[in-house]
């Protein structure tokens, strides 16, 4: 079968294709025939780390959707045919979350990915995919999607009465946008491009800043908000937005933190969180319980993943490039 794998060379990482045995299920396991896969942005800082322990040889992209092609004894809950996507953490399924469950993560230093023509896991690590979307659209919610899901309804509780500040237009902040817009609450966008920005009104947002005009954009917000600000932050940017994201959030507000997109660098100062009232609420992914529960909700409001651009799996390495660009609206797929 057809795949790619990471191939450390002089400390960066390059993508290469090969050809591979395929793989067959055991007792327990589903084997997927692939059908697309989508990219995140751990994956290029996977990519850049190919060359360390874990990770060179690895298959990457923890995120795909395909049909069931082969089961393996006492699986009862596939057959041949269903159209399924892999979850994030193949051994979160159900509960609080564990760190025993972080080596599970697909495409990660342990554990091979979905860029591959055929992939095998636990059949618990599955789930349907909501009819009305394409195997593309599918491939696009293992990550960018339940993480959203989780952080913002499941633990974040957001609902029709909350204001929603999200930053950016990438995978997690439009699934974030598009679950404030089906819930009826208000969003606040922010990005630097004008063009994004009005996509984003189109989608839902009310409130909009171009960061680049408005650097100081927490004011922007409480200005937008008469002071009040956003009970939801969804944190993507890291030390280069944390404190901005402080200064924006509402007096028992939540900040949900998932972003490492300005790098690792110096810690926020925290008082304000605690004169608010507001919490953090850290979120890695989800399970597969979240994962179904998020797609009860997508098939209930008719809900569309945005897709910026598909490539062909001979274009893999462009889709990395377009990624690493930052010029993408949505989420970037590669079809096999």
């Amino acid at each position: 079968m057809k795949a790619y794998h990471l191939n450390g060379h002089a400390g960066a990482g390059r993508l290469m294709r090969t050809d591979l045995i395929k793989p067959e299920p055991a007792g327990g396991e589903v084997r997927i025939r692939v059908e697309a896969a989508s990219l995140n942005y751990r994956d290029l800082l996977i990519l850049d780390r190919a060359g360390d322990g874990g990770f060179d040889g690895r298959v990457p992209l923890s995120d795909g959707a395909g049909i069931v092609d082969a089961v393996g004894s006492d699986v009862v809950q596939w057959r041949p045919g269903d159209r399924v996507a892999a979850s994030f953490f193949r051994d979160w399924i159900s509960g609080p979350f564990k760190a025993s469950y972080v080596p599970s993560a697909l495409g990660g230093n342990t554990m091979d990915g979905m860029l591959a023509e055929y992939v095998v896991l636990p059949a618990t690590a599955l789930v349907s995919v909501p009819e009305h979307l394409s195997a593309v659209e599918a491939a696009t919610l293992p990550c960018a999607a339940v993480t959203a899901w989780h952080g913002l309804i499941t633990r974040g509780g957001m609902g029709k009465a909350d204001t929603l500040l999200v930053q950016g237009t990438g995978g997690v902040a439009l699934f974030g946008l598009q679950f404030a817009a089906a819930l009826g609450a208000r969003a606040i966008v922010i990005s630097s491009s004008d063009d994004k920005l009005a996509r984003a009104r189109a989608m839902g947002a009310s409130i909009l800043i171009n960061y680049r005009d408005t650097p100081d954009w927490d004011a922007a917000v409480m200005k937008a908000t008469d002071g009040q600000g956003a009970t939801h932050v969804l944190e993507l940017g890291g030390p280069g937005t944390y404190d901005r994201s402080l200064r924006s959030v509402a007096s028992g507000g939540k900040i949900v933190q998932i972003g490492v997109l300005t790098g690792f660098g110096p810690k926020p100062d925290l008082a304000r969180l605690q004169w608010e009232n507001a919490d953090i609420i850290g979120v890695t992914v989800g399970s597969a319980e979240h994962f179904t529960a998020m797609n009860r909700f997508l098939t209930e409001h008719s809900i569309h993943p945005i897709v910026d651009r598909v490539y062909d799996f001979d274009e893999a390495p462009e889709a990395f490039a377009h990624l690493r660009s930052g010029s993408h609206f949505g989420k970037i797929v590669v079809t096999l």
